[in-house]
């Protein structure tokens, strides 16, 4: 997606038949985040429809500019698994637009079964920013907003980010996050790894703030320093009970794909955060531009291999896989049950 930084920063031609139902011995999987967009009108999506944003973090991602839609995704499902929730993550709709678009899923949900759980948008640091999450709550799958703060291109312009509007430091834009917190809504934190310690500095102001970091804390740079910086700000947060990590997209704009190198990042962010605290996640169709849904599950089940005794892997697959979602996002268990 694109990112609100001071830079400038296959999916469907035809109908899709949907998978028949997996035997009850599947493995259950909860998709943490993922997108869904048509491209047919009913909600806009600039970054999609009109001309590409320059310096997307994956680089090319024309495969991505067409439909996506619920049955795409039950689609990649692998053998083995059944697709027993997912939450979906805003998907960048143009920003007037954002209380259509949890409409629109809320009406996906309603023929398709899927999503369980959405996670809009909302204008933090704005007189409008209360108005629009009171609108969103109307609907039933509505949990949360991911807005993402205005961030450094790089760590060495980090500080020149630090206290400007929009920032992690701005009181005003801050105010989003009291909003949700009495809302008790959930915020998916979004940043580059050299923001991480500052988001842990600025959530000691909001001790009853749910939040879910996304992307396994965006580990960019792979340099020595870099992961230095990713390690302490992931620690940071993991000292906060309220911070649970998505275990998702580790594409990065400065290096070629490495499932080695993804894995041991994968293995790290278990240890750090804990089998209760991490959450599966595809960031479908986006990853897609990188790995197939099949491999990053097999990253994902592989870490939990390599990090977890013989007798608490198969308790902590069923966590990270689905049992923690339902709790993070609040996904209601009789319709789950039920799909």
């Amino acid at each position: 997606m694109t990112d609100n930084a001071k830079h400038t920063n296959r999916h469907e031609s035809s109908p899709v038949s949907e998978r028949k139902d997996e035997p009850s011995s599947a493995q259950p999987l909860i998709d943490a985040h993922h997108h869904l967009w048509a491209l047919d009108g009913q909600v806009a999506y600039p970054w999609l429809e009109d001309s590409p944003v320059e310096n997307f973090f994956l680089g090319d991602y024309a495969a991505i500019r067409q439909p996506f839609r619920v049955a795409n995704l039950k689609r990649l499902i692998p053998a083995g698994y059944r697709l027993a929730g997912s939450v979906h993550c805003e998907a960048e709709a143009s920003r007037p637009q954002a209380e259509k678009e949890t409409r629109w899923i809320a009406e996906q949900a309603a023929i398709h079964g899927l999503p369980a759980a959405h996670v809009g948008w909302a204008a933090f640091g704005t007189d409008e920013c209360a108005a629009q999450l009171d609108a969103q709550c109307e609907s039933a799958l509505f949990r949360g907003v991911r807005a993402k703060p205005v961030t450094a291109a790089t760590p060495a312009m980090h500080h020149s980010i630090i206290g400007t509007a929009g920032s992690l430091q701005d009181s005003r834009w801050c105010e989003g996050l009291a909003l949700l917190q009495e809302r008790d809504l959930s915020w998916d934190l979004r940043v580059p790894a050299w923001h991480l310690e500052d988001a842990a500095v600025t959530l000691q102001s909001f001790s009853d703030l749910r939040v879910i970091l996304n992307h396994t804390g965006l580990p960019w740079d792979r340099s020595r320093e870099g992961l230095a910086q990713w390690r302490a700000g992931m620690h940071a947060l993991s000292e906060n009970s309220q911070v649970a990590i998505k275990l998702s997209e580790l594409g990065t704009p400065w290096h070629d794909w490495d499932a080695n190198a993804n894995l041991a990042l994968l293995c790290e962010a278990l240890e750090i955060f804990g089998p209760t605290r991490c959450l599966f996640a595809s960031n479908f169709p986006v990853s897609g531009l990188k790995v197939s849904y099949g491999d990053w599950l097999a990253l994902v089940t592989g870490a939990i291999q390599q990090t977890q005794p013989t007798e608490s892997r198969q308790s902590t697959l069923d966590k990270v896989l689905h049992d923690n979602a339902i709790h993070w996002y609040r996904l209601p268990l009789d319709a789950l049950a039920t799909r």
